[in-house]
């Protein structure tokens, strides 16, 4: 057995296909000192029973990406290395065998366009022809994506340790780690069986075990081990070595040949646990026991789309377990709680898939302080409070399992683990209709049912327009002729206090908060590239003092982005108060009419302009009113000490009613915001898009002498054409239903894809944002030059492009 050394630069913990990929990137970045440690013997976790299907599609652009990346990295590496893959490249299949599935395909089949992968669909019998063997009558449709294919688990994961060996990393195998050390918040150090190792950065890429290690390290990493069970036949006839791989969401299987057999798995809706806490730490190449009768529903499924199956005899069984996620994406970037300790981890099934990627980009994260693109849907930070207990996570976890093939409706809510986080307003607005989705664990009301009307306040799911289509329609209109009251409790809410809060948010901030006390600024904070990273209101309550307000899904991100971009040696604190205030949204028209009933002080635009913040008595209640908005219209937010809560929402109700005050949700929000032209971050803007193609130019404090993070690279990006716009589009057909994803063409040239996508009830038109792309530069006369089309679910339809709000360009509602 080799010594290990006793110090590295990084230290990978888990020699899994994700770990050898880490090690392997690292090392041909030029990263000396990269240290891989193994308990056991390379892949004998979970990855040399991984069933080996690459497919790269997914819902987001950048995550296609890296699974793309994959494919271009399996394709090189035997060559490169000298090691078998058992990599082909036979294309992939998916079957649809009903109406909406086929929706589903069929606009799966535009993402595919959208990012740059050519997806044919097919109909059953040129589907049969790539698949000589299934039987199609119950078949509607299929979709063909050529690049796909399929690899031997474990010999990638060989190719991989053997490439990072030949760029100078080291892998030591048989080598337990017992403790990871951490001081003054960042690691120091790898404890293991045969002695320490000085490390700067860790990286716990060790599967299902991953959640221990995390644990001892002060870091939370949601995952679960659940029983995942697949078959491999004997010899098929009919089977040859090109056959595509081939998924069956209807049947909920999945089948790939393998030595002129067939594997066949599949994800159960009655998943089960691996119900062992801890897992044993010997748990190398192993199995669990054969659970037939839970896989035997799958096979009577499979057998009814391959009767060959039953004519020959299973070679092997595999019920091997998986590490999941509560929901369903694998697990990222640099932990939150300590500096130099990143994860990589909770693959849901598709490690293989997206090892090649996934270690690329920890690789850069590791190495460089950021991924090399957005990676928002699998980011650690996109975790929260509610993820920390165990029982809830197995519950979320296995749903996200039992969905995995089911149908990927719109707008579609998790059921389980609910309701966990309960706002001060929710049994008052349950009573209302609320009908609640989930966001980072808190109930939220996403639209109202007209209960005296006979409206039942649950979701009907459909690729059409969905049941509260004309429910959500009354809000929008009401926020637009009367007033609205949203509760927006879940609201992030943080202050940075101290000495230097200014100085500290001057430089993380690219708008200008160096303002007097009272006022309210919107801002994006961005990376060193000029990307944005957040997009939040601070509001400066004293010289020592900030407020700052983020969206809920953001509370972990933002927290840890503004905090750990404080510059040293500055006295700046914050502090997560969530929890403390309540906040209560009050927008429309006649806003102002209601709150002025209810307070002694002078709320006129006069004395209490738009983009100020002030402490007002309400109803008795003493109150943090910001005017601000996110739907186009004269109001407040109302930020209210937690027991106050239940006092002025009575009293704004039984004040607002008789001017016509609706409850409002959510998705009135989406709609509302889509008019007005407002961003959302995770949607159309985020890390990979600056203010300047964001249209967003008019928040950055470029004309002004000030240092701030990320100014470098706007002053760069100014000075050359912008390579994307952000624009809105809309099509003159009501009954389009605009998602996001769908290909923007100009003058028939693919140009991009809506970012994000809805309904304007004012305007009464579909509405989806985008941008506009072009190597060699976009302008704002190129965009309103061209000639627009968007596809939607394979079909092209007429799109008319704008740069400017569709509701109120002026801004004189906001202002009134």
């Amino acid at each position: 057995m080799s010594e290990i050394p006793s110090e590295a630069r990084i230290v990978v913990i888990g020699g899994g296909i994700v770990g050898c990929s880490v090690a392997y990137h690292l090392a041909a970045m030029g990263e000396s000192e990269v240290l891989l440690l193994e308990r056991g013997k390379l892949t004998s976790g979970s990855t040399w029973h991984a069933a080996g299907l690459v497919g790269q599609l997914r819902t987001s652009a950048n995550i296609t990406q890296l699974l793309g990346y994959s494919v271009a990295l399996y394709d090189r590496l035997e060559a490169e290395t000298g090691q078998a893959t058992g990599w082909k490249r036979n294309g992939g299949l998916r079957l649809a065998c009903n109406e909406e599935r086929w929706t589903e395909v069929k606009r799966q089949a535009t993402t595919a366009r959208s990012f740059g992968l050519e997806m044919e669909l097919l109909s059953p019998k040129e589907a049969q022809d790539l698949w000589p063997i299934m039987q199609v009558e119950d078949v509607i449709g299929a979709a063909f994506l050529p690049t796909d294919g399929q690899v031997s688990p474990s010999d990638i994961s060989a190719a991989l340790a053997k490439g990072a060996r030949m760029k100078g990393a080291i892998i030591r195998e048989g080598v337990a780690v017992t403790g990871i050390r951490i001081e003054d918040g960042r690691v120091t150090a790898v404890e293991t069986d045969q002695g320490l190792v000085a490390c700067g950065k860790v990286v716990i890429c060790a599967g299902q075990w991953s959640r221990e290690l995390g644990r001892i390290a002060g870091v939370n990493i949601p995952l679960v081990s659940v029983q995942h069970q697949y078959l491999i036949s004997e010899p098929v006839p009919g089977v040859t070595p090109g056959l595509p791989t081939l998924r069956d969401p209807d049947r909920l299987t999945y089948w790939k040949e393998e030595v002129g057999g067939l594997v066949m798995g599949g994800y159960e809706p009655n998943p089960k646990l691996w119900d062992v806490d801890p897992l044993p730490a010997n748990f190398e190449f192993q199995l669990l026991d054969n659970d037939l009768d839970h896989f035997e529903p799958l096979l009577e499924q499979a057998l009814g789309r391959v009767p060959a199956l039953g004519e020959v005899g299973i070679r092997q069984f595999i019920n091997g377990p998986e590490s999941f996620t509560p929901d369903g994406n694998f697990i990222l970037g640099e932990a939150p709680e300590v500096k130099g300790v990143f994860v990589g981890a909770g693959f849901n099934a598709f490690g293989i898939a997206s090892g090649g990627g996934a270690g690329m980009a920890l690789a850069e994260w590791v190495a460089k302080g950021r991924p090399p693109f957005d990676l928002w849907p699998v980011d650690i930070r996109r975790f929260g409070r509610n993820h920390h207990d165990l029982s809830w996570i197995r519950s979320r976890t296995l749903e996200a399992y039992a969905r995995h093939y089911t149908m990927a409706w719109p707008f579609e809510e998790f059921e389980s683990g609910r309701p966990l986080r309960r706002l001060p307003l929710y049994d008052r607005i349950k009573a209302e209709g609320a009908c609640f989705g989930e966001k980072l664990g808190f109930e939220r009301a996403n639209w109202f049912a007209d209960i005296g009307a006979g409206e039942t306040p649950e979701d009907h799911y459909t690729y059409g327009r969905q049941n509260w289509f004309e429910a959500v329609g009354r809000e929008h209109r009401a926020a637009r002729e009367a007033a609205v009251l949203f509760d927006q409790s879940s609201f992030a809410k943080f202050e940075l206090t101290g000495r230097d809060a200014e100085s500290a948010l001057a430089w993380i901030a690219a708008n200008d908060v160096a303002k007097p006390v009272g006022h309210l600024v919107y801002t994006q904070m961005l990376n060193a590239a000029g990307g944005i990273e957040a997009d939040l209101t601070v509001a400066r309550l004293a010289p020592d003092r900030y407020y700052v307000v983020t969206g809920t899904g953001f509370a972990t991100h933002d927290f840890h982005w503004i905090s750990s971009n404080i510059p040293e040696r500055l006295d700046a604190r914050l502090t997560d108060i969530t929890s403390q205030n309540a906040t209560l949204v009050l927008m429309g028209p006649r806003a102002r009419d209601i709150l002025s009933k209810l307070t002694r002080d002078d709320i006129s635009h006069t004395a209490f302009p738009f983009a100020r913040a002030r402490r007002l008595s309400i109803a008795g209640c003493p109150v943090l009113a910001l005017r601000v908005t996110y739907v186009g219209e004269l109001g407040w937010e109302l930020h209210v000490p937690a027991e106050f809560a239940l006092t002025l929402y009575d009293a704004l109700i039984e004040t607002g009613r008789p001017l016509g005050l609706k409850l409002a949700g959510y998705r009135a929000i989406e709609s509302l915001r889509l008019e007005k032209g407002y961003r959302a971050w995770g949607a159309e803007i985020g890390p990979d898009h600056s203010p300047l193609v964001a249209g967003l130019g008019m928040f950055v404090k470029l004309k002004k002498p000030v240092p701030f993070l990320g100014r470098a690279a706007l002053e760069a990006q100014a000075a050359k054409p912008l390579p994307r716009l952000l624009a809105a589009f809309t099509t003159e057909d009501p009954d389009i239903v605009l998602l996001g994803r769908e290909t923007i063409y100009r003058n028939g040239e693919r140009v991009g894809w809506l970012a994000s996508g809805g309904y304007g009830y004012t305007v009464g038109k579909p509405i989806g944002y985008g941008y506009v792309r072009r190597a060699a530069g976009v302008d704002r006369d190129f965009v309103l030059s061209g000639r627009f089309e968007l596809e939607v679910a394979g079909e092209r339809v007429a799109a008319e492009v704008h740069l400017d709000p569709l509701y109120d360009p002026e801004g004189l509602c906001i202002r009134a």
